[in-house]
């Protein structure tokens, strides 16, 4: 069975989600165990049987994923959908349009959020690395979720495992690309070492709290990719043949509470 983490934010209102960790697979070596791509040179049947497992947790015959680019695009999700070809558009964030749809992103060290709207019962998870916070992932999803209450008032958002700011050391280019497209800084940090670092997790918070979402409806479920190898997957410590971790949420049948 596949090991996953929670939110208690969406755990409360029902919304059945999960950020997956490396426990609970079948895949060797360097992607052991729950593996979720077959990208970095997994065994298919190995990852078949990761996803397996990690829908099993979730109860639903598959998650729809995306061809993840680093951008800000945001794909609409509806049950007629093809899972395969849907493999293949470009987005980093899908929001569910039908009931019983589940949305996922990998995450190797980028930044997860899974939201939900209680006013409409939509759901939504987003790929955020540095690239995709500078360039609006965040905002264009939230965005979607608002269109029809036109405010952000019963949303939340669970931000999961992602690289801790102790190893996320950066460029000046980085930095002022996330100075100038999250509102705090303290994103910014240049006590840790030679170079700058960056919170990646902090970033995803102040352009969530800059949309109008308050402290208490934003959760953090902690972990840090790069520090914890027996649980997270972490491109920037294993590099290219590094697996891949899922968060995924399924759009309820009916609005939250």
């Amino acid at each position: 069975m596949a090991v996953v983490l929670q939110s208690r934010l969406l755990r409360e209102r029902g919304v059945v989600h999960a950020f997956s960790t490396r426990e609970g697979g079948v895949s060797e070596g360097p992607f052991a165990s729950l593996n979720v791509a077959v990208g970095p040179g997994d065994e298919p049947a190995a990852v078949a049987e990761n996803l397996r497992r990690f829908c099993a947790v979730l109860g639903v015959p598959h998650v729809y994923q995306t061809s993840q680019v680093h951008g800000s695009g945001l794909q609409l999700v509806r049950a007629s959908d093809d899972v395969r070809a849907m493999l293949h558009r470009e987005a980093d964030a899908l929001a569910a349009c039908d009931p019983g749809v589940a949305v996922g992103v990998r995450i190797a060290d980028c930044v997860p959020v899974l939201v939900h709207d209680a006013l409409t019962g939509e759901v939504a998870a987003i790929h955020a690395g540095w690239r995709g916070i500078a360039g609006g992932v965040v905002s264009a999803a939230i965005a979607h979720l608002a269109l029809r209450p036109v405010s952000t008032a019963g949303i939340v958002a669970a931000i999961g495992p992602c690289i801790g700011v102790e190893a996320f050391e950066v460029g000046e280019e980085v930095v002022g690309a996330i100075e100038l497209a999250a509102p705090d800084p303290s994103v910014v940090r240049r006590d840790l070492g030679p170079k700058p670092h960056i919170d990646l997790r902090r970033a995803v918070r102040a352009q969530l709290r800059a949309l109008g979402l308050a402290d208490e409806a934003i959760e953090d479920v902690p972990g840090c990719t790069f520090a914890e190898p027996t649980r997270f997957f972490s491109f920037r410590r294993d590099g290219a043949r590094s697996g891949r971790l899922l968060a995924a949420i399924v759009r309820p049948a009916v609005p939250g509470p």
